[in-house]
């Protein structure tokens, strides 16, 4: 049997301040199966924050760091034992994919259907995009709309979701210059992300179109349009007028 300790090596969980665990799963596609094996969250846990690469453990207590710590350890142990067993399934992975099917000893990932959210390309960065992919502009916009993205983490403003694809089609790097200001509802990409602004703000991704979506709106619950897991498909707004 796998002593949990052990995986201090290939995975970790870390103090960051008394209050908090960061877990970095041995592989950064085991972030999506780490969330769904804390919900609902265990004895102690009042707040989980998915990033890229790790899962931020905020604890309602300093008391509470050991027996979360070791059943985080154990939660890890579990997984890497599961991808081993071929019960929990890592798909090709992406520059910047952390997408994952679980199954079996991991939970069943919960099918929802995608957020809808128009769009009107032809943002002043969709030829530098074409430019760099060396594509046609047609192409990048079918390629933005031809899939389901999914929302890997927040963070940056609120409501501003890292939506990353099944493959890295779309991957480019930011401007060479940020942008003192980009309006909400520009609709970019960067580093294999796509992301709406949701308020104007300074930005160095790479502008392909806007939406009137509103991707954070106080009044509503939650504020928040897309959230960590949320599927999200675009569609051109051209071809539905």
């Amino acid at each position: 049997m796998t002593d949990p300790e052990q995986l201090d090596v290939a995975g970790s969980v870390r103090a960051a301040g008394d209050h908090a665990l960061l877990v970095i799963p041995p592989l950064p596609a085991m972030i999506e199966a780490v969330m769904s094996a804390l919900q609902p969250r265990p004895r102690g846990v009042v707040d989980l924050l998915p990033a890229a690469e790790t899962v931020l453990v905020t604890l309602d207590s300093p008391q509470s760091r050991d027996p979360v710590r070791k059943r985080l350890l154990a939660l890890l142990a579990r997984l890497e034992a599961g991808v081993s067993a071929g019960d929990l399934r890592l798909p090709d992975r992406s520059p910047v994919g952390i997408g994952v099917a679980v199954s079996g000893s991991g939970g069943e990932r919960s099918e929802r259907e995608p957020v809808v959210i128009p769009v009107r390309y032809g943002g002043e960065d969709l030829p530098e995009v074409a430019r760099l992919l060396d594509v046609s502009e047609a192409e990048v916009v079918g390629r933005h709309t031809g899939i389901v993205w999914r929302c890997a983490f927040v963070g940056f403003a609120p409501g501003f979701g890292y939506l990353e694809s099944p493959d890295a089609r779309l991957t480019v790097p930011r401007r060479t210059q940020a942008r003192t200001a980009i309006p909400a509802g520009a609709v970019a990409l960067a580093g294999g992300y796509s992301a709406v602004y949701p308020r104007r703000s300074p930005g160095g991704w790479q502008v392909i179109g806007t939406t009137d979506a509103s991707m954070w709106d106080v009044d509503r619950d939650p504020p928040a349009l897309v959230r960590a897991g949320t599927p999200v498909r675009f569609v051109d707004a051209g071809r539905q007028s």
